[in-house]
């Protein structure tokens, strides 16, 4: 087309240019180019052989054999062409060997065969696929430099890459300036584009860029209004998304599975059960087969919303159309009912599951046993955590702190079994975080064994962990219970130093702290600073300050 390249793109391969002396030498071992991720790629063998079109029938079940065909290829004379290898490294890049796609292009150049659009449109697309975009502007500006002619695919791909980076303004300068010099956009650019627009939650653009598209002839397909559909309903839009789902209907476009699981998804968010139940009534009318995460969606929202029957019944309606409840539906229904105190009924699933081969996971175990501690049967959950350990199910992090809060917040002298199973925890080489931390901290207040919680806190730095305004809380409150607010009070001084403002709880506990243990005066000045700084008295700490008043008969703050 002989076009010259617009001011934007000229822009990007200048930038890009940096990187083009790593391109020209990307079969090399250096550490700085692209090759270096080739040294850690496995050979992974394919579930399906590819086959490849063309005059000669090569098949293969893995990349070692295509790579085995490209080093036959490359011994041949005359060399085969182009178009050869590049029916060879598209198959690899259905593979998604991108890395090896990359290092194979200088071993072409080297043989003397020539690249053409299609060959450098690939390794375009495998450079953006590796997430190195500024490698497939330097393509664009070798393609330049050659002479050869960009196509609306290499400006597509860029568009793409640019769009998986979140990188939408650079991606809309692209498609303005493709406009302006005569290259036509098609579908998949266009939708390419609102994909990246929705992906980054610009909702109001995707929208425009919808309306744009119509505008240019562009009749966007239900994929394309489905996408912006549940970029609505992700941001609360709920009432917009139903009324461009009108609006494809009215068009005789007809919605997908992915259209309604969408609005239903935004349906249950928003606490619409009966509307989302309409839905998946219409889905069926329309003879669309619903799928499981449509149904678990549904089931989730109910449970929620407290009707677990309901959600019960759905499980019921699910298999009568020959879908099997996973996993996650079923840890849906166990959760419900450990919550609602049903851990029998609960159990019941998990029995389900297991008598329909369906594994418990982790979740599940982590559910029941939370189950349990919520009714105080710690000999339950103790058998249930046993149990996940026996089945080779290892606790995680979310398991281990609900075993120790249950015994926390148990009968007395289950502060040792909570002790036990933190350090159990720390020995099996989870990433701790401060929630398990603040679990043991408050059992260890709440028992009256404020050393050992004042050492666990001044063990968090050595473990590379910060208090947060939840650890300061129940540090400061089991101080003041124990008699002793100057400690609590230096504590309450030093959260700045750990980047940790006190908020309206650690005000609050800090003056009844004060006013416990009768520092009247200090409880005063801390009320005037805790109302200067926009936070009010809970009533727990007004009760006491109106006791105060009362039997002192006078206002503590005159």
């Amino acid at each position: 087309m002989g076009k010259l390249p617009s001011s934007f793109i000229l822009r990007s391969v200048v930038n890009a240019g940096s990187h083009l002396s790593n391109f020209r030498s990307v079969s090399s071992s250096s550490s700085n180019t692209i090759a270096t991720y080739i040294e850690g790629l496995s050979m992974k063998p394919m579930s399906m052989p590819v086959r490849l079109k063309g005059k000669r029938d090569h098949r293969f079940d893995n990349v070692g054999h295509a790579l085995s065909l490209f080093n036959k290829m490359i011994e041949k004379y005359p060399k085969p062409s182009i178009v050869e290898f590049t029916k060879l490294l598209g198959a690899i890049v259905k593979m998604k060997h991108y890395a090896i796609v990359v290092s194979k292009y200088r071993q072409i150049e080297l043989l003397g065969v020539s690249h053409d659009v299609y060959s450098m449109n690939i390794l375009t697309n495998c450079f953006c696929q590796l997430g190195r975009i500024d490698f497939g502007f330097s393509v664009l500006g070798k393609m330049l430099k050659l002479g050869v002619e960009p196509s609306v695919v290499t400006y597509s791909t860029l568009i793409n890459g640019l769009c998986n980076q979140s990188k939408i303004s650079e991606a809309v300068c692209i498609l303005d300036e493709m406009t302006e010099k005569r290259y036509q956009p098609n579908l998949i650019v266009y939708s390419t584009m609102l994909k990246g627009l929705c992906k980054t939650g610009n909702t109001g653009r995707a929208v425009r860029f919808l309306r744009l598209m119509e505008s240019r002839g562009y009749e966007p397909d239900i994929v394309a209004y489905s996408t912006v559909i549940d970029c609505l309903c992700k941001n609360g839009l709920l009432q917009e998304a139903l009324d461009l789902f009108s609006e494809v209907k009215v068009k005789g476009i007809r919605p997908n599975i992915f259209t309604y699981t969408c609005l239903i998804h935004g349906m249950c968010n928003s606490g619409q059960q009966e509307e989302a139940t309409r839905l998946l009534n219409e889905m069926v009318d329309n003879n669309i087969s619903l799928g499981i995460v449509t149904y678990t969606l549904l089931i989730d929202a109910l449970c929620k919303e407290g009707m677990i029957f309901k959600a019960v019944e759905i499980v019921d309606t699910m298999r009568k159309q020959g879908i099997v409840p996973d996993v996650v539906t079923y840890n849906i229904l166990v959760d419900a009912h450990c919550k609602e105190g049903m851990v029998s009924e609960a159990e019941d699933f998990v029995d389900a599951m297991i008598k329909r081969e369906i594994e418990p996971n982790v979740v599940t175990y982590s559910t029941l046993v939370n189950g349990h501690c919520l009714q105080n049967e710690m000999d339950k959950a103790r058998r249930v955590f046993n149990l996940m350990i026996e089945k080779g199910c290892a606790p995680d992090i979310v398991t281990y702190s609900t075993m120790i809060n249950g015994y926390c917040k148990g009968k007395t002298g289950h502060i040792e079994e909570a002790l036990k199973l933190f350090q159990a925890m720390r020995n099996s080489g989870l990433e701790l975080d401060i929630v398990p931390y603040n679990i043991l901290i408050d059992g260890l207040c709440k028992a009256g064994h404020i050393e050992f919680a004042k050492e666990l806190f001044h063990q968090l730095s050595d473990n590379g962990l910060k208090p947060n305004v939840v650890t300061y809380h129940i540090m400061i409150n089991g101080l003041c219970k124990e008699g002793l607010p100057d400690e609590a009070y230096s504590l309450f001084g030093s959260m700045g130093d750990n980047d940790c403002l006190p908020d309206s709880c650690c005000y609050n506990v800090m003056i009844r702290g004060f006013l416990r243990n009768s520092y009247t005066s200090k409880a005063t000045q801390l009320l005037t600073e805790m109302v200067g700084k926009g936070f009010s008295a809970d009533i727990i700490t007004a009760t006491l300050i109106m006791d105060l008043i009362i039997y002192s008969n006078k206002s503590i703050l005159l």
